[in-house]
């Protein structure tokens, strides 16, 4: 049965999809080329296992249904020649596509080459060129950078003195470091007296994104916008955690460094796009519709042995629409509106009491391939559980009280991929607790019975949730797809994406139901469900 998710490398229950079964990684060189969006990927065209890794390459209308190419890059030239790994696309003045990718050259180093169509008629851009000087960026003992942590360079941006800079992930020690480079042609690259951010005890930073987000609502800006109308994004993919973490911050062009605000949290505590498995992610640009547009790879709870034998691994997320939330303080993600038009057979529910203990069925929805959109709200705290000082690790509060655990004003939210007995479920949840003057929402995502294989990860994930629970009411949108839960808490204020495999809730025998594991009832204002078609993979 063919998964609804854009790009899905996987077909579920042993069938096999138009990609056929293989490895894919992380999002590379997303960006819009005359009307048509373009995405590449780490891909493994011989396994379902890491290696042999080439950009494969996908086009689409719509950011929903896709056509895959044959891929774009491949190991070809010496500086590339023991693989092609991640890297951006940029859009230059004239409108020509460029693409900045590491490859291992034959000494095992890291280095930074360039690629071009090779038809710039070609709205498909299926056949990209090799610069001959590859590579333009290379690790060398005069500038000091680890030969074996320097990658994943960024879409670069123009500055006013209309050169260009583009960042390139790597570490000095335990300090992580976005290695900064200039050119004035995009083709020779001098490196910055100082890198444009670093931060100590971080570890390697890989996939690096650093882009601008409007001050002024949801639009998206241009990658080379700067001045007091936005506000800068640093993104970084944690190689030791496999997380993405950002700040929000100051660009300063004129020293070329990024501040990070006042109170934006750097490293393993600070902000994160997503608090499940999402990583390597990359966002670009789209100037037809003047967003940002977010893509993140989700990678196996599975065993390796079982991703073998299935065939594949890996699939990409749903893409995102983000921006800066009203306060600056955030960013807020929300699945790309493209994506309900494959939503099929409304159920809608609305003013429903919630009672303690208790679950309720959302019946005439396909709950296997499924898009839930449910607003709690609460009339009374009284039972809600003091948030002990000590508990500051959301996750760890999440594996101690998941939601089979009574709680006083929780656990309540969804079972989701549930068998009729409730053997196997994936819940998605949220606990409030009393915490001095204010209410705290913590908003987990339990796995720990998503399936009786138990060779599968089943991680419980968690965040707090930034909602004032007096005033408003408790928003998630969860995305169903198989093997996919994708959560959205307060109108996407967080996220936390679980990659789940169940033996029994497959197929028809996967149900849907509200539940209240809590000791006081709550509210459902609305709920609305909907059964998803399936995408077009061509």
């Amino acid at each position: 049965m063919a998964s609804y998710l854009c790009l899905s490398v996987i077909l579920i229950d042993s069938e096999i999809d138009n990609f056929g079964v293989f490895g894919l990684a992380d999002p590379n060189g997303p960006m819009i080329y005359k009307g048509l969006y373009h995405l590449f990927y780490q891909y493994n065209p011989k396994g379902a296992v890491w290696g042999n890794i080439v950009w494969a390459h996908s086009t689409s209308e719509d950011l929903v249904n896709w056509t895959p190419h044959e891929p774009a890059i491949f190991p070809s030239q010496e500086s590339d020649i023991n693989g092609c790994w991640s890297g951006s696309a940029t859009i230059l003045p004239s409108g020509k596509p460029v693409i900045l990718y590491t490859g291992i050259n034959p000494q095992n180093q890291q280095v930074q080459n360039y690629a071009e169509p090779k038809n710039l008629s070609d709205p498909f851009l299926r056949e990209w060129v090799k610069l001959p000087q590859n590579p333009l960026m290379a690790p060398t003992q005069a500038n000091q950078i680890n030969a074996s942590s320097f990658r994943d360079p960024t879409t670069a941006w123009l500055g006013p003195d209309k050169w260009w800079r583009v960042i390139i992930g790597s570490k000095r020690n335990r300090r992580g470091l976005a290695i900064l480079y200039r050119s004035k042609d995009f083709v020779y690259w001098v490196k910055a007296k100082h890198p444009l951010h670093s931060a100590k005890g971080t570890g390697m930073w890989e996939c690096p994104d650093f882009f601008p987000v409007s001050v002024d609502g949801p639009v998206g800006v241009d990658s080379s916008a700067i001045g007091g109308k936005v506000k800068h994004v640093l993104k970084l993919s944690f190689d030791d955690t496999k997380h993405d973490h950002y700040t929000i911050g100051t660009y300063n062009f004129d020293k070329d460094i990024y501040i990070p605000d006042k109170g934006s949290v750097e490293g393993y505590t600070g902000l994160r796009y997503d608090y499940g498995k999402f990583y390597a992610s990359k966002t670009f640009f789209d100037d037809v519709k003047n967003r940002r547009i977010l893509w993140g790879w989700i990678n196996e709870s599975s065993s390796v042995n079982d991703d073998i034998k299935k065939g594949w691994s890996g699939v990409q997320a749903i893409p995102r629409t983000i921006w800066l939330d009203k306060y600056g303080k955030q960013l807020i993600q929300w699945p790309i509106p493209e994506i309900e038009k494959l939503r099929l057979n409304n159920v809608n529910l609305s003013n429903k009491l919630l009672k303690a203990g208790s679950k309720l069925q959302i019946s005439n929805v396909q709950a296997l391939q499924a898009d839930v959109e449910v607003s709690f709200k609460i009339s009374g705290f009284e039972k809600a559980e003091k948030l002990d000082p000590s508990w500051t690790n959301p996750q760890m509060l999440c594996s101690q009280k998941g939601a089979s655990v009574k709680g006083g004003l929780g656990p309540f939210g969804l079972h989701v991929l549930a068998s009729k007995g409730l053997e196997e479920y994936t819940a998605v949840f949220f606990r409030i607790f009393k915490s001095y003057d204010k209410y705290v929402v913590l908003m987990c995502s339990d796995q720990s019975r998503s399936s009786l294989n138990e060779d599968n990860d089943k991680t419980t994930y968690g965040t707090f949730l930034n909602v004032d629970p007096v005033y408003e009411t408790i928003s998630l949108r969860t995305l169903i797809d198989h093997s996919i839960v994708e959560s959205f808490g307060g109108k996407g204020k967080a996220c936390i994406t679980a990659r789940v495999y169940p033996t029994l809730a497959i197929g028809y025998g996967a149900n849907l139901y509200a539940f209240n594991n809590g000791n006081q009832d709550v509210q459902i204002t609305s709920l609305n469900a909907w059964s998803m078609k399936k995408a077009k993979i061509y």
